[in-house]
């Protein structure tokens, strides 16, 4: 999964569990950003780039929620 994937599949679980879910690109450096899923966040790399295992790990971890929901 890369990073748009992520951000999409984190919006449809907000939407479905009523978590505000927002992207600030204007936080990262680059072609990073910040996604807060309800009052946790997460930094997201680059978002056409593959996501490793551990690091989608550490991700879901951050915002709270389980992988294997997404």
């Amino acid at each position: 999964m890369n990073g748009d994937e992520f951000i999409r599949r984190v919006q449809r679980m907000g939407r479905q569990q009523d978590v505000p879910v927002k992207f600030e690109v204007h936080r990262g450096k680059g072609s990073h950003g910040r996604l807060w899923y309800g009052n946790r966040w997460t930094t997201v790399k680059d978002r056409r780039k593959e996501i490793g295992k551990g690091l989608l790990s550490a991700m879901c971890r951050q915002l709270g929620i389980d992988k294997g929901e997404l």
